[in-house]
């Protein structure tokens, strides 16, 4: 119940700030707007691009060959093939990452082992190429440095330690 109200509690809040500091709060809000285009365009390229590589990447079938290719690899050591998408498609987009679950929770149920360490993977990890993209074009960032290795470094160790409590508390 608190939770839903939330934000209009916020809002509410804002606007009592506002007119107790005598604050014109619309014409503020529309300044806030005005300012925010222009990032808003800045940043569509990039996550339009992004948007599409996910979709080449699902479509094309390379999800599917990374897959199968390294299912037998590390089935042995305790890694689920159902959860090969997910790890493979997690550090893209968190949108696809949450239908992926979705589809393991459907096929296996929400109290199955895939659907547990699925749940458990998207807790421990996050879309690196979406956020690395938006927010280093955001600002005209074109070299990241040591971002990207050091956040797939990052990601492995969650998705290992993901599995690793899954099936430990499992």
């Amino acid at each position: 119940m608190i939770s839903s109200a939330l934000i209009p509690l916020l809002l509410i809040a804002a606007l009592f700030y506002g007119l107790i500091r005598r604050v014109d709060v619309y014409d503020a809000f529309l300044e806030g707007a005005a300012e925010g285009l222009p990032v808003i365009v800045q940043v569509l390229p990039y996550l339009a691009g992004m948007l599409m590589a996910i979709r080449v990447f699902r479509e094309s079938g390379l999800m599917n060959l990374f897959t199968n290719l390294l299912a037998p690899l590390l089935s042995p050591l305790g890694v689920d093939a159902n959860l090969m998408p997910l790890i493979f498609l997690r550090p893209l987009s968190g949108s696809g990452s949450m239908a992926l679950v979705k589809e393991l929770m459907d096929r296996f149920g929400p109290d199955s082992l895939p659907a547990y360490t699925a749940a458990i993977l998207m807790g421990s990890s996050e879309t690196i190429f979406y956020e690395a993209s938006l927010y280093f074009g955001s600002v005209g960032v074109k070299k990241m440095g040591f971002t990207l290795p050091v956040s797939l470094i990052a990601s492995f160790a969650g998705v290992v330690a993901g599995i690793l409590a899954a099936r430990l508390t499992w």
